[in-house]
């Protein structure tokens, strides 16, 4: 019996590789655009077909999609040099590839994995970028075969870029924000992956769905350091700061990153994200119910996550 075909983009990223790893446990056969043969512990005992390439690149975009049942699009920058990079490869690129879609695998879903930052594009450069990639999807499919997913934080074994927040609640003293203290929404990368595949098959199209865990309304910033820092054994003692602190550490980070021409995650883009004091969810923009549910909760994620770390510090290689 032939199985359903996923081509899969960004799949050696840090959610792309939890989703590739899903599909296969699901049954599909998976399609991955990548630039080499990718090889990861998540990845162990997957079989997919690699396309070489990239998003800038119309031949193999084209190999990738034909045939394809369903189109993933998880490829994205979360840093860069500035704007015209993040449109270069979020809005742009995701362009391409459904332009691509609508002309070679028209009958293909397509499902885009975005960011909640897209609902308040104002934010920062990565945000204008992220809606611009939704309003680039909704323009070249405008039969409405789609659906837009936009998680809020993705945490996780194996989140490279979450790190600094584990180093964090393992200090005595952690910076936070000044009151009124931001709500954060979280999910666990295995949630989300899981919401990828249910997506991935017959379900609403032409909809835009938040991903978060059971609280939507998200948590406080201490809450998150301090629900971390309960495997460590120790509660740290946080330092409010005013909004300009974050800020100016951002603006610092910005012109490190310009002289060493080295992106960082922080800068002053995603201090202004850290400092947005609502990035809870409304319940009712959570995908159905019965399509998906989410199965991890604060507290084991991150003793997972922490775990996880801990083995690799060990290790060296984190």
């Amino acid at each position: 019996m032939t199985r359903p075909v996923a081509a899969v983009t960004g799949g050696t990223g840090f959610l792309g590789r939890h989703v590739v790893a899903a599909l296969c446990k699901a049954g599909w056969e998976v399609r991955l655009l990548a630039r080499r043969d990718p090889v990861h512990p998540l990845l162990a005992g997957c079989r997919f077909e690699v396309v070489p390439g990239d998003l800038g690149n119309p031949g193999s975009l084209s190999r990738l999609v034909q045939g394809a049942d369903v189109v993933v699009h998880a490829a994205a920058l979360v840093k860069a040099k500035g704007a015209a990079e993040f449109m270069a490869i979020n809005r742009d690129g995701t362009a391409n590839l459904a332009a691509i879609v609508a002309r070679d695998a028209p009958t293909a879903r397509f499902v885009l994995i975005s960011s909640q930052a897209a609902r308040t594009p104002h934010v920062s450069a990565y945000a204008r970028s992220k809606r611009a990639g939704e309003e680039a999807t909704q323009a070249a499919l405008p039969l409405g075969n789609w659906v837009i997913l936009r998680p809020c934080v993705v945490y996780g074994p194996w989140d490279l870029e979450g790190i600094a927040t584990l180093r964090l609640a393992s200090r005595r003293t952690v910076p936070v924000p000044a009151a009124p203290e931001p709500r954060i929404a979280m999910v666990h990368a295995h949630d989300a992956a899981a919401s990828v595949v249910a997506l991935c098959g017959p379900g609403p199209s032409a909809v835009v769905y938040e991903l978060s865990d059971e609280r939507t309304d998200g948590y406080g910033w201490r809450e998150i350091v301090e629900t971390a820092a309960l495997p460590f054994g120790r509660m740290p003692r946080f330092q409010p700061l005013p909004d300009l602190a974050f800020l100016g550490a951002g603006l610092a980070t910005d012109a490190w990153a310009s002289i060493t021409r080295k992106p960082a995650v922080f800068g002053r883009g995603k201090a202004r994200e850290i400092l947005y004091r609502d990035w809870g969810s409304d319940r009712v923009l959570q995908p159905p119910a019965e399509l998906w549910r989410p199965t991890i909760g604060l507290k084991e994620g991150l003793a997972e996550t922490v775990a996880w770390w801990r083995s690799e510090m060990q290790a060296g290689s984190a």
